[in-house]
């Protein structure tokens, strides 16, 4: 397949940066997005065309994808929407406002973004879309409530999405890593602080908990991989024919999606209960 243009979102840090450098050395043209201008500015110091894009404002989306275009000239061959955060809490301890957050960044974002990139797919009679969801978007655990309600309805939108752009020449692929190495924890670690009172909730002693889990360096879970091991994944979704509609990453994600398959509600509620 020859070299193709893709829109990469949140590449601060992680897997969105790993993916960008990488696929950039496998002779594709990559526009990798970050919210910060600090982060855009350090990405082009790395050699990579980088824009600012801030999924929470519909502004600065139809900004970087207009200036995507120009450098393009006009073509967008394949998107991933990786950018995104888990707000950690029970919950009824997260409020309306904290919820929206989730949403808008989690789906909302990904949402408008993907809706404003695909006439031009269309009418280049082909595109990639590529979901970054999470193996909390297909099972939930407690105390994720938020994050996996945004990752179930990211996946149910893209679901959705592939069922209707069927014979378009435009696939979407959802990739669902489980634990990866990166500064998801410490950025779930900033959420939880600005959205959770802690000294208010009946789980405040849960919560000690967590606050140690997420303040922890390195891998907090067995079978961590690094961010290497979600860019195979993404660079078949991107150069295969024949992409598949889900890539699963990690042992815990091809784990608890055998599970899922098998195992009554209640029988997986204790297992998940046990593990969180």
């Amino acid at each position: 397949m020859p070299p193709q243009t893709i829109l990469i979102t949140g590449c601060s840090s992680g897997i969105g940066e790993h993916a960008a450098h990488a696929l950039q050395a496998r002779g594709h043209t990559v526009f990798a997005s970050a919210r910060q201008a600090a982060d855009v500015a350090r990405l082009q110091a790395s050699g990579l065309t980088a824009v600012q894009l801030d999924m929470d404002d519909s502004a600065s989306i139809n900004r970087a994808v207009d200036t995507v275009l120009e450098h393009s000239h006009g073509r967008l061959d394949a998107l991933f929407n990786n950018a995104g955060y888990g707000l950690t809490g029970a919950v009824e301890d997260i409020s309306r406002q904290a919820l929206r957050e989730q949403f808008e960044t989690n789906v909302l974002g990904a949402h408008e973004l993907t809706c404003r990139v695909l006439p031009v797919m269309r009418d280049q009679g082909y595109g990639r879309i590529i979901q970054c969801s999470s193996v909390l978007g297909f099972v939930v655990m407690p105390f994720r409530g938020a994050y996996c309600a945004s990752k179930f309805a990211l996946e149910a939108l893209s679901d959705a999405l592939r069922q209707e752009l069927r014979g378009s020449g435009i696939q979407v692929s959802i990739i669902e890593p489980g634990p990866i190495l990166t500064q998801f924890r410490a950025n779930s670690l900033r959420a939880f602080r600005q959205a959770i009172d802690i000294e208010r909730s009946p789980h405040q002693h849960r919560y000690r908990e967590t606050l140690q889990r997420l303040d922890t360096p390195g891998p907090a879970v067995p079978f961590t991989l690094q961010p290497e091991a979600v860019t195979r994944k993404l660079i078949h979704a991107l150069e295969s024919p024949r992409p598949k509609a889900r890539y699963y990453v990690t042992v815990p994600t091809y784990l608890f999606a055998g599970l899922r398959r098998i195992l009554p509600s209640r029988w997986l509620d204790r297992l998940v209960t046990h593990r969180s």
